[in-house]
């Protein structure tokens, strides 16, 4: 009792005596016409300045900003009710906040708020940071780009709670080769313009996300590497909600650099368009470590997809294909997946390339409702490999190798030790295709499958 006392005094303390800058005092008018961004930097300024403290926007202002810059021990508070606005001028945004790192993508090279090298920051508060995103203001078509909300890069020791991220023009944010990072509590709302990315952790390491919630018309969390000297690695992600237009997580794509040592546990996944635990291997890193439990799906067509093959996808990456390394060692276990209402091509979908195997992966305690429909006909079809010439310039997705595919189930191919274990499936109308198809999947082991509540019979698992 004692100690618990102690801490809590310490943390009064903290909280009576942390100096607070408020962005009024610096000459913000913040009624949300007026470009106050002179006004927050200079605020941020004198708090770092002056060893740290609170940059505070007040509680029933909105404040209008084109670029700003966190600094060292900088905490950024959006009070309750009040709005960090971004400005709907392109000329606003600033060009020295670093880039966008996948290819083909310049026009997301802009941000409105950017940290470099920058140590011990924080955002927080039960307020709105609002990126004014809509297409009227930013688009492809004027010329003008769509600049992201957050973007950092080389920085450490960042905390971000309590705050609705909403409304950016581009991803929601980048986390770039950044250490200790801890989101709690957050909600986005993304779908006001294309590619409205969630969390984006690119070479980032030791990353703490949990009770967060997600609503994006793109991928909710990506891990991904664009460099191969960063590695994504130590990250946990946990209590969280995601509904997306694409996918709810993806790891991968951006794949130069290593990923290892991911935990994704007790989450809800509603209303996703592509997949829900989308990994993909294709840039040359390695990627191993990874467990998923305690997950419940809703309307979620591809509840696992996992794809090792090659494609670039770095702005920086090297034009020939890089080559492929490995990819092993995940688990998924306990699994509710509810697709009664989706068409024929909700299925758990994992494939490798011929002579590249993805090793070692595990599926248990999964339930899957599936719409059913798939014909005699599908049941036969050949599915094409993610090559050069089926994908072209576009990323390996789930459409180009052609569909339905012919499992009702599980399609699996060119695995190297695969375990399935209490998988029960059951399907809303009747389907001809088998319920599990292996091709080329080396050392494997099914046990305790069921089929509408029945122990499946031998023609229901195919191996080719």
């Amino acid at each position: 009792m004692k100690v618990f006392l102690l801490s809590f005094m310490v943390f009064l303390q903290t909280q009576v005596f942390a100096k607070t800058y408020n962005v009024i005092d610096f000459g913000a008018k913040a009624d949300g016409v007026t470009k106050d961004t002179k006004a927050v930097q200079n605020a941020i300024d004198a708090c770092t300045k002056e060893g740290g403290g609170i940059v505070l926007i007040p509680a029933g202002k909105t404040v209008m900003i084109g670029t700003i810059y966190l600094k060292d021990f900088v905490t950024l508070r959006v009070e309750n009710g009040g709005v960090l606005l971004g400005s709907p001028n392109f000329k606003d945004y600033a060009t020295d906040t670093h880039k966008n790192t996948y290819k083909n993508e310049t026009h997301m090279d802009r941000c409105l708020i950017f940290a470099s090298d920058a140590k011990s920051f924080a955002i927080e508060g039960y307020g709105i940071i609002d990126g004014n995103g809509s297409p009227k203001n930013f688009n492809k078509k004027n010329g003008n780009g769509r600049p992201m909300m957050l973007r950092f890069l080389n920085c450490k020791d960042i905390h971000m709670r309590n705050i609705t991220l909403q409304n950016p023009a581009a991803w929601t944010s980048a986390w770039l080769y950044c250490d200790e990072i801890v989101v709690e509590g957050i909600k986005i709302k993304s779908r006001i313009n294309h590619n409205g990315d969630g969390l984006d952790f690119d070479g980032c390491t030791n990353v703490r996300v949990a009770n967060c919630s997600f609503d994006t018309s793109d991928d909710s969390i990506c891990l991904q590497t664009s460099r191969p000297d960063k590695p994504c690695k130590f990250i946990t992600i946990t209590n969280c909600v995601f509904t997306s237009k694409w996918a709810a997580m993806r790891i991968g794509l951006a794949s130069r650099g290593d990923f290892e040592s991911v935990t994704v546990s007790n989450c809800t996944f509603h209303d996703i368009l592509d997949s829900g635990l989308k990994i993909q291997m294709n840039e040359g890193g390695v990627m191993k470590n990874m467990t998923f439990s305690n997950i419940v799906m809703k309307n979620v067509p591809r509840p696992i997809f996992m794809t090792f093959c090659q494609q670039r996808a770095g702005v920086d990456a090297p034009l020939e294909m890089l080559p492929m390394k490995a990819m092993h060692n995940f688990v998924f276990d306990g699994i509710i997946a509810d697709n009664s209402e989706l068409d024929v091509n909700s299925a758990i979908f994992i494939t490798g390339m011929p002579n590249h195997d993805i090793t070692d992966v595990q599926l248990h305690n999964i339930q899957m409702t599936v719409a059913g429909g798939g014909t005699k006909q599908d049941a036969k079809r050949e599915i094409k490999e993610y090559t050069l010439e089926t994908l072209g310039n576009w990323w390996p997705e789930f459409k180009k190798v052609g569909v339905p595919i012919p499992a009702s189930g599980i399609y699996a191919r060119h695995l190297n030790g695969f375990y399935i274990s209490n998988f029960h499936v059951k399907t809303v109308n009747n389907d001809e295709r088998p319920l599990i198809v292996l091709e080329d999947v080396k050392n494997n082991k099914i046990d305790n499958v069921y089929l509408n509540r029945k122990e499946i019979k031998r023609k229901q698992i195919v191996k080719k």
